[in-house]
């Protein structure tokens, strides 16, 4: 369905989960995969997940179309998706939005060009350039120094990078951060453009933007060529499922192709189906919902700064330029002038209090609120924030707060990732180039990422967020005690 099509299609209409509500009443003798047989062949499954789930477990078959290359059900349920987006194509990626970010890249970039990127991307957009050889340029973001967190990219800081790197083929920005920092996106795409270049968006955490008033523009709104949209996380899907959106623009044939290199051929239609009534939930009632949640949030910050000691910023962060804007949805809390870690109140929460949030890291944490989220959980929310402030607050001094450190970024995430390596104790590594990833998650981005030089800052801060209990990941040794570094290379 084409952005613009003088014909509206009915969001109230879900093919894929109506084709498989069909199918289920037909009652088909299967001879084909999976072969736990409609859950007959693994009772304990049936029991966990039930009968309804695992009886539309099912493989493709001409009924229920192909995700590799659909033709009925899966492109008519991709069609509603691009209308209720406001795209030109929408895609259904049963592989995440890592799967959907890395789509983006390998279908802007080739081995050796230039992309033009905020450091503080998520780990795939830095896998995709493992993968296709692409060379990154980093526009590293301004850090807010209370809350020791990067913020978004200054138009002039893309301006200028546009002008030192004309032959660069995409910028990709987030929208927004994790943290809920917007840059100045119509700008950005403006400007790349301008330059012959594409412009992509991750939009992980801004399912939101394209059925909600008040908050930050969309990605296709914008004018961007390509959007990685997380349904599951604001939109109320199955995990792992995920939108690839696109622009009038950009070839809807060549994405596909690059789909298919890396994402399954057993799409789940579990996964999909999750996508097509989620889809109808949002356009049909996204706008109410969406609304109600961004009101939600706007009291929970109220309540938590009235705590004292605690900082839940909004957006009096916006400055018009580096924080264009800021998703109101997010309720993203400065934990450490009450003396605790972000990871430290993660904890406390989930131990003392069966509270699960998002996540903490060293200053901050973020409580994710969505489609699901009812008025008196916030409330114990609050009051856990106001007990833990009385119970467990302490000197600060000495914590750690800066979240983001600029690389020093010696040669291709492709190039070292694939180089000579060798294994050294992680004090010995300093002044060595990283040939692995390096991160706490969530988020899941990269503190080190192949190719950046290991500086003692970088081994001050991975210590030290061992030592609080963040989730440190991406190393081949599991324990974070050895790094693998680039042999040869000082």
């Amino acid at each position: 369905m084409m952005k613009g099509s003088r014909f509206k299609l009915n969001q109230n209409h879900a093919p894929i989960h109506e084709a498989l509500e069909t199918f289920r009443r037909m009652r088909v003798v299967p001879f084909d995969v999976p072969g736990h047989k409609r859950g007959r062949g693994n009772p304990e499954l049936t029991e966990f997940l039930g009968q309804k789930c695992v009886g539309v477990d099912v493989n493709s078959m001409k009924p229920l179309d192909n995700l590799c290359h659909p033709v009925s059900v899966i492109r008519e349920a991709e069609e509603l998706a691009a209308d209720a987006f406001g795209a030109a194509h929408a895609f259904l990626m049963v592989g995440g939005t890592t799967s959907s970010v890395q789509t983006m890249v390998l279908t802007a970039c080739k081995r050796g060009d230039e992309i033009i990127l905020p450091r503080n991307v998520h780990r795939s957009v830095l896998n995709a350039l493992v993968l296709c050889g692409a060379i990154p340029v980093y526009v590293n973001p301004e850090v807010d120094q209370r809350l020791g967190i990067s913020l978004g990219m200054k138009r002039e800081q893309v301006e200028k990078a546009i002008k030192e790197h004309p032959k660069a083929v995409a910028v990709l920005v987030n929208n927004p951060t994790y943290y809920g920092i917007c840059s100045d996106l119509r700008a950005i795409v403006k400007m790349a453009h301008d330059a012959g270049m594409l412009c992509l968006a991750d939009e992980a955490h801004g399912t939101h933007f394209y059925f909600g008033g008040g908050l930050p523009v969309s990605a296709m709104a914008a004018g961007a060529d390509m959007a990685a949209v997380s349904m599951h996380k604001s939109g109320g899907s199955l995990t792992q499922s995920s939108l690839l959106l696109t622009g009038p623009d950009v070839h809807a044939g060549y994405v596909r192709q690059i789909i298919n290199l890396t994402q399954t051929t057993s799409g789940s239609y579990l996964l999909m189906s999750s996508l097509d009534i989620s889809r109808r939930n949002l356009a049909q009632r996204g706008r109410q919902i969406f609304h109600q949640v961004a009101d939600m949030a706007e009291y929970a910050r109220e309540e938590i700064n009235a705590i004292g000691g605690y900082y839940a910023f909004g957006k009096e962060l916006v400055n018009g330029n580096s924080v264009f804007d800021f998703d109101i949805t997010k309720l993203s809390v400065h934990t450490l002038d009450i003396g605790l870690a972000g990871i430290e109140v993660y904890d406390i929460l989930r131990d003392e209090y069966d509270i699960q949030i998002e996540f903490g890291d060293i200053g901050n944490i973020l409580a994710y609120l969505s489609i699901g989220d009812r008025a008196q959980e916030v409330e114990r929310l609050v009051s856990a924030l106001a007990e833990i402030r009385r119970r467990f607050q302490t000197d600060g001094s000495g914590l750690l707060s800066q979240e983001y450190i600029d690389p020093q970024v010696v040669t291709s995430p492709q190039d070292a990732f694939y180089a000579d390596k060798c294994s050294l104790p992680l004090r010995e590594t300093e002044g060595k180039v990283c040939s692995e990833f390096v991160m706490c998650y969530p988020p899941g981005i990269p503190i080190l990422a192949p190719g950046e030089r290991i500086t003692a800052e970088i081994l001050d801060y991975i210590e030290y967020a061992k030592a609080k209990g963040c989730n440190m990941t991406g190393p081949e040794d599991s324990d974070i005690l050895r790094l693998n570094v680039l042999t040869g290379r000082e």
